[in-house]
């Protein structure tokens, strides 16, 4: 798997929004956006898309050269391209209120995405969409964290003045 750099993420965002898809960045470059710098090196790119515009997200990412590789849906599935760049796609169901959720693998408990969560932040300098410190601290629980996931909560703890369960 290469790493995804910068302009890598950014390239994505390019081929994405001329497709008319709304996408989110979570995971690591989701914070780095947050914090507006990029603080480690990333393997893959996090996004959250409207499932109803999923077609429109494959045949874009498709068109870039990228193939899926994983298929968890509804949950998630990832994309990979010949260099080695992988994308994890997390489909989306919004509600009228602006809100969302995302299937999880616990039946019946899906994953809340609350309407001000969807935020943005930079990039190199680029304004791009992204979730909240406070959904990224949501996501970053109920599991054993790793140094990544540790040295993530530090950035926003000390960026944001959040708590953070680690």
């Amino acid at each position: 798997m290469a790493m995804m750099t910068g302009e890598d993420v950014r390239e994505i965002l390019r081929v994405l929004r001329a497709a008319g898809a709304d996408v989110w960045i979570g995971g690591g470059w989701g914070i780095d956006a947050l914090v507006g710098k990029r603080s480690r090196p990333h393997r893959d790119l996090d996004l959250m898309h409207r499932a109803d515009q999923e077609p429109a997200v494959l045949a874009a990412l498709a068109a870039a050269g990228f193939a899926e590789t994983l298929d968890q849906r509804p949950v998630r599935f990832v994309v990979a391209d010949g260099a080695g760049r992988e994308i994890d796609l997390h489909p989306l169901v919004f509600a009228p209120d602006g809100g969302a959720t995302q299937a999880s693998f616990d039946p019946g408990r899906p994953f809340p995405y609350p309407p001000d969560c969807f935020v943005t932040g930079t990039l190199d300098g680029d304004t791009v969409p992204c979730l909240s410190a406070g959904q990224q601290v949501f996501f970053h629980q109920g599991y054993e964290p790793t140094d990544r996931d540790r040295h993530d909560m530090a950035l926003l703890r000390e960026t944001f003045g959040i708590a953070t369960h680690f």
